[in-house]
């Protein structure tokens, strides 16, 4: 074997490395006990072909790592920075997370004219940190990352172009005026572990952003429901706050809710008709204080309400009435930690005829002791039909990668 074929053959096996090494890099955030678990960015295609054509190796700043994979991709990560390097014109992903950066200088940005996406999360910036407008002259910026950082404001100004922007973990408190005008194309927009109550949200700063698809505020300090929020809103967190009650209709301006968090609050009480949303398909409202049951949509299928305050379900108030051409798709119920001393009528299983598991576990009949029920859990068995859809199911959910499963406490940032 010739000397050139044996280089050949080294430099395709390195080549395979560093693909393997970087096809799965994480670098997004999840709301989750383990932190540092998160899911791999999905390149766009298209943005390559933006691109002028560079020859190889092409520039990268002595700190980074920029793999020949992924020759728009710039890696600084887990490095111990303090200062963000000088980022070559040409890259498109420039990840910074995981460092000890507090200040975001315009230096190191003045050539950048293609940047698409900036991870800075789990660093040290504050917002008097940043200087103005720094974000906001990169034209073709779609998502920031700044969760687990020591803002105490809004970042802002930003360029229109973004669509992702992720805030978790911080220290927000304020949220200027004009902060949010001008981001049309947003979708996404995680404010999650801040410090905002209902006087940041009184301006209705949400209210312009026609684009919002998901908003998380949860583990914040509301006390009431965020005013005036988009009607093109299909997720909505808001669990681990102080609310303690939804107004009535306060969901007819949001047809487009699909799943909605309000576990960990103080409601009591639900208005009749509030959850009359005809796509909503997860609703969550454990470790409340309701004390009854309400009116849940045809469309919905999973029903989380443990940890409450509830002796009887009452399933006319669930289901009134029945259309055998209509019927509900209501699959799981999970109802433990609740006072209940009898399980759930049978008439559920004509209003709800795809019921497969309800979780009943223990309950809290006793001040100081838990119980169970007879049957902690109900399981339906599946008619054959219904068994080889569940089995496709099982099948496709087997053939998932990790990215496309959903977080357990936050909506998983790559819906469909």
């Amino acid at each position: 074997m010739g000397i050139m074929s044996q280089l050949s053959i080294i430099h395709l096996l390195w080549a395979a490395m560093v693909f393997c090494q970087y096809d799965d890099y994480d670098f997004e955030d999840e709301y989750d006990e383990e932190p540092d678990h998160q899911h791999p960015y999905y390149f766009n295609p298209n943005t390559q072909a933006e691109v002028p054509r560079f020859p190889f190796p092409v520039e990268c700043a002595r700190e980074c790592f920029c793999p020949p994979a992924f020759p728009l991709s710039m890696y600084c990560d887990h490095r111990k920075l303090k200062t963000i390097p000088n980022i070559p014109r040409h890259v498109q992903q420039l990840y910074l997370q995981n460092n000890d950066i507090e200040a975001v200088p315009a230096g190191p940005f003045t050539n950048v004219t293609f940047l698409r996406e900036i991870n800075l999360s789990h660093n040290k910036i504050k917002f008097h940190m940043i200087d103005h407008g720094v974000f906001a002259k990169l034209s073709n910026l779609v998502q920031l990352h700044l969760q687990h950082n020591e803002l105490e404001e809004f970042p802002f100004p930003l360029p229109s172009s973004l669509e992702r922007l992720l805030l978790g973990f911080n220290k927000i408190s304020r949220l200027s005026g004009n902060a949010l005008e001008g981001l049309p194309n947003i979708t996404m927009l995680d404010l999650c572990n801040n410090f905002l109550d209902d006087s940041v949200l009184k301006g209705k700063p949400f209210s312009n952003m026609k684009n919002l698809m998901q908003l998380n505020l949860c583990n914040n300090k509301l006390q009431t429901m965020p005013p005036d929020l988009p009607s093109s809103l299909m997720y909505l967190s808001l669990e681990n706050n102080s609310i303690s009650y939804i107004p009535e209709n306060y969901f007819k301006r949001l047809p487009k809710i699909i799943a909605l968090r309000m576990s960990h609050n103080n409601l009591q009480n639900i208005p009749r008709n509030t959850f009359n949303l005809p796509n909503l398909l997860e609703l969550n409202l454990g470790h409340n204080k309701l004390k009854q049951v309400f009116y849940i949509p045809r469309s919905l299928q999973h029903l989380y309400i443990e940890d409450n305050d509830i002796e009887i379900i009452n399933v006319t108030l669930m289901c009134p009435s029945i259309d055998p051409m209509n019927t509900n798709q209501l699959t799981y119920i999970r109802v433990d930690q609740n006072k209940l001393t009898i399980p759930i009528s049978t008439y559920a299983f004509f209003c709800f005829p795809h019921i497969r598991t309800i979780y009943y576990g223990e309950q809290n009949v006793n001040v100081n002791k838990s119980t169970q029920l007879r049957i902690p859990v109900f399981r339906r068995f599946l008619s054959p039909e219904e068994y080889d859809e569940a089995e496709d199911d099982r099948e496709t959910h087997d053939h998932e990668t990790e990215e496309d499963r959903e977080a357990d406490h936050y909506f998983h940032p790559y819906f469909q």
